[in-house]
């Protein structure tokens, strides 16, 4: 992949991430945002892609997470503040937690797959518009340098 066809979609990718970062703000599951600085474009052979932490879309009945982060969660929230003098926050964080081991956790609906609510097949479109113009002129160039080289 050429360098400006690269630079390209790596500025389409990166404005992507930003509209995931957004949309996962506003969705009001944010707690440390921490999932949002897990968002990256990674470079692969062919192209970019979008990679992050993958407990955004739930989390299956198992091993129960951490309770640190359950209590930092139940702060960041306002939630200790409701329950003061009525539970600690590191019980309701164990009770949390165990629930969650045996019986998982998943999104609300409208907040299911944040990501493919940003990057649908018509934002793909049209970053597959911006870059196509610079592709095309690249192949163009490289058609017209064999050209020469054949017929010269």
């Amino acid at each position: 992949m050429e360098a400006n066809v690269r630079a390209l979609l790596w500025a389409e990718f990166e404005k992507l991430r930003q509209e995931v970062i957004a949309r996962y703000e506003q969705s009001g599951m944010k707690a440390s945002g921490n999932w949002a600085k897990s968002v990256q474009v990674q470079e692969l052979p062919n192209g970019f892609t979008l990679v992050a932490d993958d407990y955004l879309n739930g989390r299956s009945p198992g091993k129960a997470p951490p309770s640190e982060a359950i209590e930092k969660w139940i702060t960041q929230k306002g939630i200790a503040a409701r329950i003061k003098g009525e539970i600690s926050v590191s019980s309701l964080a164990y009770l949390i937690a165990r629930k969650i081991a045996q019986k998982g956790w998943q999104p609300k609906k409208e907040n299911e797959n944040i990501v493919e609510q940003v990057a649908t097949p018509q934002r793909i479109q049209q970053i597959m518009d911006a870059v196509a113009p610079v592709y095309a002129e690249n192949f163009a160039r490289d058609i017209s340098a064999l050209f020469d080289k054949t017929f010269a």
